[in-house]
């Protein structure tokens, strides 16, 4: 029997401002309508399908604070108050910001939001019955998939699809509301009927073994540029504990498994992780692979460890990396049924029927708007095949970790689910720099005398909040987001209310942005000479491709990480009659093919260093590249519009 160990991590960054009281981002509110209780209710139809949660706790404070009607964020307001009473500033608002949804899977799928999107490209005029339109659709995008089929007053909202009146927005506040008041509850009766385990991870979201100290980032690493060394291990135990109790109280039962946040490890966290209780936890099969010195294969991944240390113990899986991220990145792009079979497909490859434990592990919210239907069609299909097979039992990980005898690990390499280091949070200018703030802010706490104790407690919260990861998961130059601004912003906002408690005056160097202006995007560059290449996958010489057009995938992930890379790099140009293409970075064994405006061609290809390829092409065209891997769907590059020539013919025989 092979056990199939799906732990879905629900996490959103900490958007309150501890010393305003107000919430900046709305993103744990979204999600809270959108994921999280339907993820957990849809079990019910599969009762044999047991699985893992893993909540962070400043994430459930907030949806707690939401459901209270104690929080609200300058989103929810604005699209709570009626269109015609809307400042300036909050029209200006809503139109800058309601268009944060998937334009195909979310604008789209309602006509009159597609033709608002489109119209808000144009710089049109807003009336105030396209606004109230815009706040009330802005809103149902995100009601969960399930609730918008089965309640008849939003299926009234759907099915009126334009025209919204002040009673409808009322109805939709009203809903929200109620929707965001069931998440906790479906939560903790799911674990107490024993179909879900609940795990968490520390209480603020931070790097661990950062926390611990910060230099063990040149482990992984060696001669990675560190700032000031920060060493505070009991902020990190603090960190742990906390989560545990917060945990307990809300959900009635005491977690014992983590998910360290960003599945980051080391010797010292997993021991204070194991004195403060825990008995499980995970990481990435990367991590595994440097700690045990070899590839990381299915076999060293499909099965249960236990780390050893100093007359301390913790069970420990390791993700599989490529299983998990077929369905956070690709799987989206897949008919339901086709993808849960190649998923299902790739594990019984992969474990060949024997007994073993599988560790699915991935972001349980940012994946499902990329799907059809939020991702329902694709986990029915899934789930319903995994109930169906005798071969295959889903279980939880403690569950699993009870029926598999566990191999001895006496130590563990220091490391994180991405690229098994911690170069996403330290190392970077921005990153650096982030760094330095916050142990200035925590040396200034440590100094600080004479401070009443309720001060002193808001001054450690906001310094817990900034050691959180998410800050520095949008400084430097791997991640993009609309929001970044913002987060910079709060990350800023959260150091400088650490004076202010104290009854200090925050230094200057904290009200100005520590973003750079250096984050590249997508790049595109025309061609300037016609191009003779040698199809032999070498650069032959300087000259072979020198003026040849470029373009370049905007390398950021936004809040998730990860997805096959289709290739770094395209030059192109047009000479001799053919088009000729060069492409960089592209996966041993990629499919590749060239589709112009009139249909699809299947160029020359060969592959050495690069991957070089020509089609005959008499006239210059719009064509773009599609790149398949392991029979999944074609990324296509350009995802959206076309790479051009400008050249114009006789330059092109020249």
């Amino acid at each position: 029997m092979t056990s199939l160990c799906f732990l879905w991590h629900m996490h959103q960054p900490f958007y309150k401002n501890l010393w305003t009281g107000q919430y900046k981002l709305p993103w744990t509110r979204l999600h809270a309508l959108k994921d999280y209780p339907g993820m957990v209710e849809i079990l019910k139809e599969f009762p044999q399908v047991h699985q893992t949660f893993n909540l962070v706790p400043s994430m459930v404070a907030q949806i707690d604070e939401y459901a209270s009607g104690l929080a609200s964020d300058p989103f929810w307001e604005c699209a709570l108050l009626p269109a015609e009473d809307l400042s300036e500033a909050q029209h200006n608002f809503v139109l800058k910001y309601f268009f944060q949804a998937n334009v195909d899977r979310l604008i789209s799928r309602y006509p009159r939001y597609r033709e608002l999107y489109d119209q808000s490209l144009t710089k049109a005029v807003f009336s105030t019955k396209d606004i109230r339109d815009l706040q009330i659709l802005n809103q149902i995008v995100w009601f969960d998939e399930d609730q918008l089929a089965r309640d008849g007053e939003l299926i009234g909202l759907v099915l009126k699809g334009r025209d919204f009146s002040l009673n409808d927005q009322n109805l939709m506040g009203r809903k929200q509301a109620e929707a965001l008041q069931r998440v906790l509850p479906v939560y903790r009766e799911a674990s107490l009927s024993g179909q879900i385990e609940i795990s968490t991870t520390p209480f603020y979201h931070p790097i661990l073994p950062l926390l611990c100290d910060s230099n063990i980032a040149g482990v992984p690493h060696p001669g990675v540029p560190l700032p000031s060394q920060f060493v505070y291990p009991e902020d990190a135990r603090i960190q742990l504990q906390r989560a545990r109790d917060y945990m307990t109280e809300k959900m009635g039962r005491a977690p014992v498994g983590l998910w360290p946040s960003e599945g980051s490890v080391s010797d010292h966290s997993i021991a204070i992780a194991a004195e403060c209780g825990f008995t499980w936890a995970a990481s990435d099969n990367g991590v595994l692979a440097r700690t045990i010195g070899r590839n990381a294969g299915s076999e060293e991944t499909c099965k249960a460890y236990v780390w050893k240390q100093s007359n301390l113990e913790m069970r420990m899986l390791f993700r599989d990396h490529y299983l998990s991220d077929l369905i956070g990145f690709e799987y989206s792009r897949m008919n339901a049924a086709d993808a849960a079979e190649h998923f299902l497909d790739r594990i019984r490859q992969n474990t060949n029927g024997r007994e073993c434990l599988v560790p699915i592990i991935l972001d349980g919210e940012n994946a499902w708007e990329w799907y059809e239907a939020n991702g329902r069609p694709f986990l029915r299909e899934l789930y319903r095949r995994i109930s169906d097979d005798p071969t295959l039992e889903a279980l939880t990980v403690t569950e699993a970790l009870a029926k598999h005898e566990p191999e001895t690990l006496h130590g563990i390499f220091p490391g994180s689910w991405i690229s098994a280091n911690f170069d996403i949070w330290i190392g970077a200018e921005e990153d650096n720099q982030a760094w330095e703030l916050l142990l200035s802010a925590r040396k200034a706490y440590d100094a600080a005398e004479d401070v009443p104790e309720d001060r002193r407690k808001l001054a450690f919260e906001e310094l817990l909040i900034a050691e959180g990861s998410d800050w520095n998961w949008w400084y430097g130059p791997e991640h993009g987001t609309d929001n970044r601004v913002e987060f910079d912003e709060l990350y800023r906002d959260h150091l400088a209310n650490v004076y202010r408690a104290l009854g200090q005056t925050p230094p200057e160097i904290l009200s100005q942005s520590l973003l750079r202006d250096h984050q590249a995007g997508e790049f595109r560059e025309l061609p300037q000479n016609p191009i003779h290449a040698t199809l032999d996958g070498e650069i032959t010489s300087y000259f072979e491709w020198l003026g040849a057009g470029r373009y370049r995938p905007d390398p950021r992930t936004g809040a998730m990480h990860g997805g096959l890379v289709a290739a770094r790099e395209i030059f192109y140009g047009m000479g001799d009659g053919f088009l000729y293409v060069r492409l960089d970075g592209v996966a041993a064994g990629a499919k590749v093919q060239i589709e112009f405006e009139r249909g699809m061609v299947n160029p020359e290809i060969v592959t050495s260093r690069v991957m070089e390829m020509k089609v005959p092409l008499r006239e210059p065209a719009l064509f773009r590249i599609h790149v398949s891997h392991n029979d999944l769907p074609a990324i296509v590059l350009p995802a959206h519009g076309w790479l051009q020539m400008s050249l114009t013919a006789e330059l092109q025989e020249r």
